[in-house]
């Protein structure tokens, strides 16, 4: 069978917040934008490289904070920390930009890759922000990223603000 066969579409979500284009795109593309929303709730990240440019690095580390993720980790059998090697693989700043991870943190699974592609635009005052992240060839890793993806973007109003 054929990959185009068995890709699954990518699951997306879009989002309208009140802010510029340029605010945005900070958040995802500087150390402290992306540390201050970055991660589903109970989850923080520590950026140890961040160059958004096509081929640049991106290199964090997720860290489990609160009790109940914490708990969660332990019982899947993973780290309560892991690092991720991802790279800048689009850059149109401040249009859009694709960021391609290394997925290589669960249990029994070899590592592959997974895309995050997003697009910013401006709706009059606010600004549209619209990502695609590509399936995981597991359904059940697929439904926990975006649960953890829908998490992490509730997180983005208030770092926006606290950032102002």
């Amino acid at each position: 069978m054929s990959e185009a066969k068995t890709a699954k579409a990518p699951v997306v979500f879009e989002r309208s917040y009140e802010a510029t284009v340029e605010e945005l795109w900070a958040m995802w593309t500087t150390r402290d934008g992306f540390e201050a929303w970055w991660g589903p709730r109970g989850f923080r990240v520590e950026v140890h490289a961040i160059d958004p440019t096509v081929g640049g690095a991106l290199v964090y580390d997720m860290i489990a904070a609160g009790e109940d993720e914490i708990a969660f980790m332990k019982r899947e059998g993973m780290p309560l920390s892991h690092g991720v090697r991802a790279t800048f693989t689009e850059v149109d700043a401040p249009r859009a930009l694709t960021i391609t991870s290394v997925i290589d943190f669960i249990p029994g699974v070899g590592a592959y890759e997974n895309k995050i592609r997003v697009e910013f635009s401006a709706e009059g005052t606010r600004a549209r922000m619209v990502v695609a992240v590509d399936a995981h060839p597991d359904d059940e890793w697929t439904k926990r990223a975006s649960a953890g993806m829908e998490s992490q973007l509730t997180k983005l109003p208030d770092a926006l603000v606290s950032r102002r």
